[in-house]
């Protein structure tokens, strides 16, 4: 009996594993998975990842894609796609009235730059420098300009001065700007009917000039017509002389003694001898 419990006891032993051998297996594995899924870096689509290895930016860029790095870097993804910022703002014109604009600004993220940023600025370089250089180029573009000017015909100049200035001041800090629009300009109700009166005004002017130079025209023509009436009747007037009157009569008493009509037509006159028809 006691044989047969000794060897009971030893398929026991060699059949079991102890328990902290299992823990240990289950560690080590959780580990290495944890190291492995460390030592990929993801990039989405239209973006790049900034490394840092204990808080400090090391420089290296990450393109899209699937990337093996050291596990103990950080990877700090940053959007390169094109962005849009919409600034509603009151700002003042040159003579001091004051309108709300609506801008649209379009940038991006130089991604050259995109370490620079995320050491200088930070992941939130949009509201740190983006915004306030928009509103700040906008006051500028609009102190220079009249009001009249801004509402009628010098947007497209505005938003030009806007951009070279952001474009300039954020080019520098690693973000490029591609375009800025000036969506609406509201200005205040009263120098908006006083400028629409104004407009209405010189378009009534142009088109009474333009009826003017008409009648000018027309006058001209019929000056031109009654010269060339008068030249005529000088011309024919010069050329036509009593022996012709004579020589057209005798043709014309011809024409009507061969006409087969029933007539009477006296040849000659007391004046001229041209003839007379006194009926049919």
């Amino acid at each position: 009996m006691a044989n047969y419990g000794l060897g009971k006891d030893r398929v026991i032993n060699a059949g079991e594993v102890p328990l902290y051998r299992l823990l240990a297996v289950v560690v080590v594995g959780l580990l290495i998975l944890f190291g492995l899924s460390s030592a990929v870096a993801k990039v989405p689509a239209g973006h790049v990842g900034v490394l840092t290895l204990f808080g400090r930016v090391t420089g290296e860029v990450l393109p899209e894609g699937m990337h093996l790095v050291s596990p103990f870097k950080s990877n700090n993804v940053m959007s390169i796609r094109t962005e849009q910022i919409k600034e509603s703002a009151s700002v003042p014109s040159s003579e001091g009235l004051v309108m709300a604009l609506d801008t649209s600004l379009l940038f991006h993220l130089n991604p050259g730059h995109a370490a620079d940023v995320y050491r200088q600025i930070g992941p939130n370089y949009v509201a740190t420098i983006v915004e306030p250089s928009l509103r700040a180029a906008i006051r500028e573009a609009t102190a220079s300009h009249s009001a009249n000017a801004l509402y009628t015909g010098e947007r497209e100049k505005v938003a030009q001065e806007i951009y070279v200035q952001l474009a300039r001041e954020l080019g520098k800090r690693g973000v490029e700007v591609e375009n800025v629009l000036l969506r609406d300009i509201q200005l205040p109700a009263t120098l908006k009917a006083s400028i629409e009166t104004k407009q209405q005004a010189e378009q009534e002017s142009l088109a009474m000039a333009f009826r003017l130079q008409k009648e000018k025209q027309e006058a001209e023509r019929k000056r031109i017509e009654a010269q060339g009436i008068h030249d005529f009747q000088q011309i024919v007037s010069q050329g036509i002389s009593p022996a012709l009157l004579e020589w057209k009569g005798i043709e014309a008493t011809e024409s009507l003694a061969r006409s087969t009509n029933t007539k009477v037509v006296i040849v000659g006159n007391n004046k001229n001898g041209l003839p007379l028809i006194l009926g049919q």
